[in-house]
Order: C-alpha cells, then structure tokens, then sequence
C-alpha cells in the first residue's frame, strides 16, 4: 500500500535550510530540522513520509469517492479503504468474522456515536474511572443522566488494575481507557474485566487512543465490544477508528442516519445496508485519511524490519534515559514510570504554561495544562498546570539530550 515518493514536486516540499538528523536516526521523518523538538506525540504524532505520500498521491492520482461509483478511480478507492479496514483488524487481532473497522472524526466522536445510539434501557449502570480523559469522563457522564442510570467511577490499585466488584459489572456498560492520557500507566487486567463484563451480562468498551501508537500489547486480542482510536495518535492523518463486534453494532438503535448507510429508501422508512461498519459510516468518508492510515499501520509494522529495533524497544531506551534525566532535576514531582513514552511533570516554583513557553523558546515542543483529564488532576488532586513530555517514532537521543540540557538549565536557574 505505499506510496511512490513524490518529493520535490511541490515548492513547500523544498529541502529545508536546516540540518537534519540522519535518516538511520529518523526513519520515515527525514524531513525534520534538528533545530525543532517535538515532544507532544500523545496529542498527535508526526506523520512519516510514507503516510504524507499516500495522501498526496490520493488527491494527485485517484481523487474520488469511495463505495459509491464504478470507474477506475472509484475502485481504486474501495479496494484500499478495504485493506485499512483488514490492516486494523489486523493489528488489533480481532477475527473479521466478527469484527467491524468503521471510521469517525476521532476517538471521541466514535465514543459518543456508540454510547448515543445503545439500545435505551439496556443497561442498569456504567462504570469508568477517575482517572480517564474527557472522552469517557464526559460521554459516560452523559450517558448516565440521559438513561437514568448510576455511574460508577473506579480506582486503580498500585499496579494499575481496576478495583471493583462482580456485582458492579453486571449488566454494566463499562467504559475504561488501555493507557493512562496523563502518565502512561497502563490499565492491568483488561482480558480479565472484559471476561467478567460479559459473564454478567455486559458491555465493554476501550479507549485505546493512547495504547495503539505505544502500547500495543495491551489491546491486541482483547475481544472488547469496541475499540476506539485515534489514527492521527498512530502516525496516520486525522481521523477516528471503531472496531466493533457485529453483536454491538446490529444492537445500536441508529439516530445518526444518511447517505452510504442505506440500501433503500421509502416514504416512511429505510433499509439499512448489510455491511455492518456503515451503522457509524453516515455521509461521505475521509477517504484520503482512511488509505494513509493503511499506510502509516504498514509503515509501523515495518521499522524494526528496516532499522534493526523495534518501535517499542527505542521508545522504551529513549523514555528510559529521558526519565532519568528529569529525576535528578529539583523542584518538579515526575508523574509516571520510567520507560513510559508519556511522562507529566509537577513543576514547583514555575507555572506550567510559563515553563512550557520557556521551552518553546528553546524550539522545545510539550503539552502544558490538564491533558483532558480536569477531574483527575485538577479537582481530585488540585494540581496547578502540568507539563507534559511524549515520545514518538521520530524522537532521537539528540531530542533527549537536548531537552534535559534546557530543562536543567531552566530549573536550576529559578
């Protein structure tokens, strides 16, 4: 599914003036300058040049629509937008049997089609955590006034397993992320509270935003009745992704409706089409962002293959030495574990944002607030602004070297 490379065709694909790492140091993101750090990627990771390619050569070489017309472009389109489908089912290790990839705006939107159009009464509470982003704190919040039902919301023990009991899932539609939006720290258990959401009688659905780009593992084979993503978090362009069991996905009592999810259309009624995915599909679709996010889970797949470590493996190393840095800093609490690619920061003496100003001075990019997590950090644990540090695929020990130079500087001169 890769693209041709197309450099130099366009005037703002011009070399840059400013040197660049190595490509050996930065596989797929030879394009970026050494003076910048970007250290933000749990918000969005940069896009390699395979995934910018893809784009390109969609709106250059076969713009058009997808599932709707006959001529050579049109087929070329479906034919890659099925095979993003089965990459993320793939990738999720999710049987096609019973699983459908539809795409969303984001992982929030996605949340929300589902959690809108659940079958009303079906549920006798919803249980999530303290701890999650805005996503499923708000959407879960949501849904619980809406069907008059109570939420629950549960604590983490210090391995970061849920804590609940049996009686709480039964007839639950549980709602948790895979990894923490915050400090990284994965959710524990996840196979185990799913198998025990379905024994009673439920239905679990997974934020894995967070865990597809850094995390993997923790979802793969989970046999959730949904998982929502983010492909804009894992290297790909703009846009979200549900993989949902045909089970859920016939159950949704549909409200969002248009064009592309039906097969007929009466005075008075409609016949929805048999492809299951189209149930969240209302309306034209990104094509261009779905065939790059093809590309951006090949591209993924592929670095271990082409720079001899794997993905999670140079994370780890460079989130490890990052980590060590900042521990021996003064004057800052460091929330999360080290080898974490996320990594937030409580900085003492210096509000958050003015910190994180100083560092982009310093052509130095990181998150500075709340991170979309206002329950947890700043009413349950009244934190002033935090400062956030995420690594991504592009990151190389230069960035590391650099940052903890800056940082240090910064902090020892307050």
């Amino acid at each position: 599914m890769s693209a041709a490379p197309r450099r130099g065709l366009w005037p703002w694909r011009a070399p840059r003036t400013a040197a660049a790492a190595p490509a050996s140091e930065r596989y797929g993101f030879g394009y970026l300058s050494s003076e910048s750090v970007y250290l933000d990627s749990a918000c969005q990771t940069l896009r390699p040049e395979p995934v910018i390619d893809a784009l390109d050569e969609y709106y250059l070489d076969y713009n058009a629509c997808g599932g709707r017309v006959k001529y050579a472009w049109g087929r070329q389109v479906d034919e890659r937008v099925e095979a993003t489908r089965a990459a993320v089912l793939k990738a999720l290790g999710l049987p096609k049997r019973s699983y459908s990839t539809s795409f969303t705006l984001n992982t929030t939107y996605g949340l929300n089609l589902l959690l809108q159009q659940l079958p009303a009464g079906r549920y006798r509470r919803v249980v999530t955590t303290r701890t999650e982003h805005n996503s499923v704190f708000l959407s879960t919040m949501s849904f619980a006034r809406r069907e008059g039902v109570e939420r629950i919301l549960l604590e983490r023990d210090a391995a970061g397993a849920l804590v609940y009991r049996d009686e709480d899932l039964t007839d639950a539609l549980v709602v948790v992320s895979a990894m923490n939006n915050v400090d990284g720290a994965p959710t524990r258990g996840l196979a185990q509270l799913v198998a025990a959401v379905r024994r009673r009688g439920g239905t679990t659905i997974v934020d894995a935003a967070q865990a597809m780009a850094h995390a993997l593992p923790l979802v793969h084979g989970l046999r959730a009745d949904a998982i929502c993503f983010s492909a804009h978090k894992v290297y790909g362009a703009s846009l979200g992704v549900v993989a949902a069991s045909h089970e859920l996905l016939e159950s949704l009592e549909l409200t969002f409706v248009g064009g592309g999810q039906v097969a007929q259309v009466r005075e008075d009624d409609f016949t929805l089409l048999p492809e299951l995915h189209t149930r969240l599909e209302a309306g034209l679709q990104p094509w261009a962002e779905i065939i790059a996010l093809g590309t951006a889970l090949e591209w993924l797949d592929g670095v271990e293959a082409a720079t001899g470590e794997s993905h999670e493996a140079r994370e780890h190393r460079l989130a490890g030495a990052l980590y060590d840095g900042l521990v021996e800093l003064p004057r800052m609490r460091l929330l999360g574990e080290r080898g974490s690619s996320l990594l937030s920061v409580v900085p003492e003496r210096v509000d958050g944002h003015r910190l994180a100003g100083f560092l982009s001075k310093a052509g130095i990019m990181v998150r500075s607030g709340y991170f979309c997590t206002h329950h947890w950090l700043q009413e349950r644990e009244n934190f002033d602004p935090l400062v956030r540090f995420s690594l991504g695929a592009h990151t190389t020990q230069d960035d590391v070297d650099r940052t903890l130079d800056v940082v240090g500087k910064l902090l020892r001169g307050l």
